[in-house]
């Protein structure tokens, strides 16, 4: 491994170091924990170099990251992200792009270093979503080069959320909009995000969804509409509950007490119509203005204390509700708790152990009504999706913050 110099850009803003990347304290923190090692990076490029063979189409695709750009771009990002600027610290996003990949771009007339100092001052311009610091590297010096919004397909993007806090991803599609995660940086912990969670058995559409848009599937399907309604309720931030339940049966309503406030006479309908009228329709801006503006009017409604209840062809029925036991069930005593994540071991826990009011409200409505599917998140940003097994006929509860960061 090569030994980094002390003039080194990437690393001009902290003190000198003669130990290898790998065990550089850059790595380390002090000995507190790491940014992300090797064998890390290198899965990191494994991941992403199975997406681009999975790559049916010969369009337009970004360059590849390899081991060393994905260290030196995240090295730079993480100490970045302890930085303040007038007081605040950065949240950013940075592309891998060639200097003339895109014309929609506003360029800088001379490149920026890539170094803690220049990306903390870049960080307000661009912690808006959908907004990129375009970066890349000729000679092993990377820079800064611009500012960019869109990117091309399997792009490789390191979002900077909070201290310590790191997401990569990779661009997926104007249409679909979720970015596709590939690993999440907290502190001392990288959680690499397990594809093959999605060919489980029991895994929801879902889940199997937002692993990686298939564009064989319609945007407006129902997975990913659920998808990007799970991405709406997480971004409020107030914490939610949504139940979706199957469309034409009234079985629900066991399991919620009445009366119950805020009830939809008739339902509403708005997300659903859109749906179905861009089924039969080339999906536009225009349209997919509005099924973003339908999408977050019903996250919005979570926002309420209680559950929103929505049947599966996007029907608002209440919301505001209180979730209760059913008469002929008893109370859930335990359920699966699972993470897509390199790793993970199912586990059997007791429900108090994945959330609370929520959480146990989730857990009881899909133990009463196995049909049923329940989304949660929480204030803390945790999601968790509740979804019923027949193979180990318990409550199966799905944490999946790593593919919604």
């Amino acid at each position: 491994m090569a030994r980094r110099s002390d003039t080194d850009p990437l690393h001009s803003d902290v003190p000198a170091c003669r130990e290898p990347y790998s065990s550089c304290y850059c790595y380390r923190m002090n000995g507190l924990g790491r940014v992300l090692s090797h064998e890390e990076a290198s899965a990191v490029e494994a991941k992403f170099a199975k997406h681009r063979a999975s790559v049916r189409d010969d369009g337009e695709l970004a360059p590849p990251a390899d081991v060393h750009t994905i260290e030196a771009i995240v090295r730079a990002a993480f100490w970045a992200s302890l930085r303040r600027e007038e007081g605040r610290t950065p949240k950013l996003s940075l592309a891998l792009l060639r200097p003339d990949a895109s014309p929609e771009v506003l360029r800088f007339a001379q490149p920026l270093p890539l170094t803690p100092s220049v990306l903390t001052r870049l960080g307000p311009a661009v912690e808006r979503a959908g907004i990129h610091v375009a970066v890349w590297s000729e000679a092993e010096e990377f820079f800064a080069w611009g500012i960019v919004r869109k990117l091309p397909d399997l792009c490789f993007v390191l979002e900077v959320l909070e201290p310590g806090l790191l997401v990569i991803k990779y661009s997926r599609g104007e249409a679909f909009g979720k970015f596709g995660n590939v690993a999440v940086l907290e502190g001392g912990e990288v959680k690499l995000v397990d594809e093959a969670f999605a060919n489980r058995p029991d895994c929801p559409q879902v889940l199997s969804s937002i692993f990686g848009f298939d564009p064989d599937q319609p945007w407006f399907s129902e997975a990913n509409i659920h998808i990007r309604l799970a991405a709406s309720i997480r971004t409020h931030g107030h914490g939610g509950l949504l139940l979706i339940v199957p469309a034409g049966q009234e079985r629900w309503r066991d399991s919620i007490s009445w009366p119950t406030p805020y009830v939809a006479t008739p339902a509403f309908s708005r997300l659903a119509e859109l749906t179905r009228r861009t089924s039969a329709a080339e999906p536009g801006p225009g349209r997919e203005l509005e099924l973003h503006r339908a999408i977050d009017g019903v996250a919005g409604l979570t926002a309420v204390d209680g559950a929103t209840v929505m049947n599966r062809h996007h029907e608002v029925l209440a919301f505001g509700a209180m979730v209760r036991r059913s008469d002929e069930s008893r109370s859930v005593g335990r359920l699966l708790l699972t993470e897509p994540v390199v790793g993970n071991v199912a586990s059997i826990v007791d429900p108090s152990v994945v959330g609370h009011s929520r959480h146990l409200a989730a857990a009881q409505f899909v133990h009463d009504q196995p049909d049923a599917l329940a989304l949660v998140a929480s204030q803390d940003g945790r999601f968790t999706v509740f979804a019923w097994s027949d193979a180990d006929e318990l409550v199966r509860a799905h944490r999946i913050d790593a593919l919604l960061l």
